[in-house]
């Protein structure tokens, strides 16, 4: 009887452990950018994978650096999803909140990391207004009988 105890303690932090290396994540955080794209594959477990731009950087010689973050959402994260598009659509830029898994599993996506939320904050540039724009002069004609 005692052994059956001790294998089924055994078992439980087994499966504890396996559990929470799954399911569970070691950081979470926010990003911001603009969505360039957000794909459903996999061949088996169809998952949302997408990319975000992050602002470009002035480095010391005067150029632009700008990268890119690679990301994964759950397919029963429907809101998410579906500001993602739109973001995509509008060309809005967007706070994603992500949690960082200890490893990526198959059915869960092809990165580590895992939006949870979206906020989109706005449009890429403001709004320019449209400014009158004045007539042209009727055209005039030349004597062209005259000496220069």
């Amino acid at each position: 009887m005692r052994k059956w105890v001790i294998f089924a303690i055994f078992l439980a932090i087994v499966f504890g452990i396996l559990y929470y290396l799954t399911f569970g994540y070691y950081s979470e955080g926010k990003r911001g950018g603009f969505v360039t794209k957000l794909s459903n594959r996999g061949y088996l477990f169809k998952t949302y994978e997408g990319e975000l731009r992050m602002g470009g950087l002035y480095e010391g010689d005067g150029t632009m650096n700008s990268s890119q973050w690679v990301f994964s959402v759950s397919g029963k994260n429907k809101d998410a999803i579906a500001k993602l598009e739109e973001a995509i659509k509008n060309g809005h830029r967007v706070s994603l909140t992500y949690e960082e898994k200890f490893f990526s599993l198959p059915w869960n996506g092809d990165t580590k990391y895992f939006v949870t939320d979206v906020e989109v904050l706005g449009s890429a540039r403001p709004a320019v207004e449209a400014t009158p724009t004045k007539p042209l002069p009727a055209p005039t004609e030349i004597d062209t009988t005259k000496a220069l």
